[in-house]
């Protein structure tokens, strides 16, 4: 496909009898939900791998319950990586959901604390830095970008946060920069949007941070809500608040909205959704 439609997307794989298909988790999550999907024959899927951003297990068990004939696995890795550090393993009873595989032969992996540099252990959230043959030896002509990335031991520093746990299992939480930081506490939004995907009304959902005096930032969810479906933004609010931690609920509230900006390999553009947010501010401080 030229550019990226979801119907023909599902006739290709019906037509062709794709076995092994290669999705990115917002196309993975449509695939659970949309109706679409039930007019098409896909048993011949055997396996769908997921990467490029986080997935939350229950999407990953909403999907395979759906197809019924194929097993969902996620691997992890960069362009800088060529691209892996971590794949599913091979044993299908072996796989944990939510998890980002182990890692491939002959790579390192250690967890971070961004501020103080310090190494950290199993279950706890940090950068995730690699090393490994596969590793990319700088960017071309740029110096200044190597020197940020790669550091003198053959470390890439990712830029994501995450964790391993003690079967030394991926899980990937979100990317540094799009962390929401609400009183010293740091809060992934891909880890709040895989919650929210799970409310029988909610179609798709990305959250930002809402710039706060007090808090510094403040959780905010733009909601797209099924077709047919009705709920309210507080019921909304309500159902995650259930689910997480206090410091993670939706305290900068809830919009809902027709559909959410991405790019066409389906990664959410946050930073329309915060110029929006932007405007709005300004909007009501002038109402003021």
């Amino acid at each position: 496909m030229r550019k990226f439609d979801f119907e023909d997307f599902l006739a290709a794989i019906e037509k062709y009898k794709i076995r092994y298909l290669f999705a990115a988790p917002p196309i993975v999550i449509r695939m659970a939900k949309h109706p679409s999907v039930a007019k098409y024959d896909l048993s011949c899927v055997e396996t769908i791998m997921s990467a490029s951003a986080p997935l939350g297990s229950d999407s990953e068990e909403e999907l395979e319950a759906r197809l019924g004939t194929c097993s969902l696995t996620q691997g992890y890795g960069l362009t800088e990586t060529g691209p892996f550090c971590s794949l599913p393993p091979l044993s299908r009873h072996l796989r944990r959901p939510g998890a980002s595989g182990v890692l491939v032969p002959n790579t390192e992996c250690k967890v971070v604390d961004p501020s103080t540099k310090k190494e950290l252990g199993p279950n706890q959230d940090g950068e995730l830095w690699f090393r490994g043959p596969q590793v990319f030896k700088g960017y071309l002509d740029n110096p200044v970008a190597t020197a940020a990335t790669l550091d003198k031991d053959g470390w890439i520093h990712t830029g994501d946060i995450g964790h391993y746990d003690e079967d030394q299992y991926l899980y990937i939480k979100d990317r540094i920069k799009e962390m929401i930081k609400f009183k010293g506490f740091q809060v992934a939004p891909a880890e709040l949007e895989s919650v929210l995907v799970t409310h029988p009304a909610v179609e798709d959902a990305a959250v930002v941070g809402r710039p706060d005096q007090e808090a510094g930032e403040l959780p905010m969810a733009f909601v797209v809500l099924k077709s047919g479906r009705m709920t309210t933004e507080r019921d909304i609010m309500d159902f995650l608040a259930e689910k997480v931690s206090p410091y993670k609920r939706l305290r900068g509230g809830v919009v809902i909205v027709k559909s959410i900006p991405k790019t066409e390999s389906g990664k959410i553009l946050r930073r329309f959704l915060r110029a929006g947010l932007r405007e709005r501010v300004e909007k009501m401080k002038a109402k003021l």
